[in-house]
């Protein structure tokens, strides 16, 4: 049994046949651009600015794909040598750029749970950066980069094994936990560093299905009253791995997530709906309820 998963038999014979016709992550990888209208996420962030409870455009962001993924967990599946996953938690891996240092970063995991906020997951965000800005070694996935790179060839030998322990669902947990290629999203703010959005690959290495990139604002040309007119976006670079769940799935996913964007205060609250995989059995369920309330207890101490 995987660390970070389960396993699932109970899902669509088309997707599992799919999973071994397209068996490498970037065989079946899509792309889509969702361009965001900005007005309502400035408005909103200049309010809460005002309040003394600032936000940021990531913690936004992320929040609405939090909220998304509570709604649509088969977002939060995997595959791995063709076979489906659930994963049990909800990580995102992303780049801090080094404090004095534009053109070098660290990658590092940050951890999610359906009843976060917008402010949870705000302060989350600056925690987080400042851990791996600001103390770069103290970071888990460097250490294990550190010590693969201090003795010639260890680091073929090293990743060599890590990928066949991982195709045969043996990787240790403390490795899965370290490395930012096992995650539920990849996501960089391109738009940070002036550039504009990307479709990034999703690792073949790894468990990571989705992909999402912020890019430079542009304009939009929209229909509006029989006229056409121009708004302010902020293009989205989706990339998604198709074996995990349906077209249609997704689309309804990206639907609710571009409500939310529209209207961030709706993530002020704990989810209402939180739904589970289908696909789990009970006792996995069980399983992974007990995984959390643990997950959960040792974030307190």
């Amino acid at each position: 049994m995987r660390s970070d998963g389960f396993r699932l038999h109970n899902v669509d014979p088309m997707y599992t046949v799919a999973s071994y016709i397209m068996n490498h992550r970037y065989d079946s990888m899509n792309m889509i651009t969702l361009d965001i209208p900005i007005t309502p996420i400035r408005t909103y962030m200049n309010e809460k600015r005002k309040a003394g409870t600032p936000v940021s455009h990531l913690a936004i962001m992320l929040s609405a794909y939090l909220r998304v993924v509570s709604e649509f967990p088969e977002l939060n599946r995997f595959i791995v040598n063709s076979k489906p996953y659930a994963r049990n938690e909800i990580s995102v891996s992303m780049v801090v750029l080094k404090a004095g240092q534009m053109d070098h970063g660290t990658m590092s995991k940050i951890y999610l749970e359906t009843e976060d906020t917008i402010f949870d997951v705000n302060r989350k965000i600056v925690e987080f950066v400042d851990a791996n800005k600001n103390t770069p070694e103290n970071n888990g996935t460097e250490k294990m980069i550190r010590i693969l790179l201090s003795v010639p060839g260890l680091v073929r030998v090293g990743v060599g094994l890590f990928k066949f322990l991982e195709k045969h669902a043996l990787l240790p947990k403390v490795v899965a936990d370290l490395s930012p290629f096992h995650a539920s999203l990849l996501i960089s703010d391109l738009a940070s560093i002036r550039t504009n959005h990307i479709y990034h690959h999703v690792y073949e290495f790894g468990t990571t299905s989705l992909g999402l990139t912020m890019g430079n604002l542009r304009e939009v040309p929209i229909r509006k009253g029989g006229e056409v007119a121009f708004e302010r976006c902020m293009p989205l670079g989706l990339v998604m791995d198709e074996r995990i769940c349906s077209g249609s799935y997704f689309a309804l996913a990206f639907e609710k997530l571009q409500r939310y964007l529209k209207n961030p205060a709706l993530l002020e609250t704990p989810a209402e709906v939180v739904k589970v995989d289908e696909a789990l059995t009970p006792k996995q369920l069980e399983k992974m309820k007990k995984i959390k309330e643990k997950r959960l207890a040792k974030q307190k101490k």
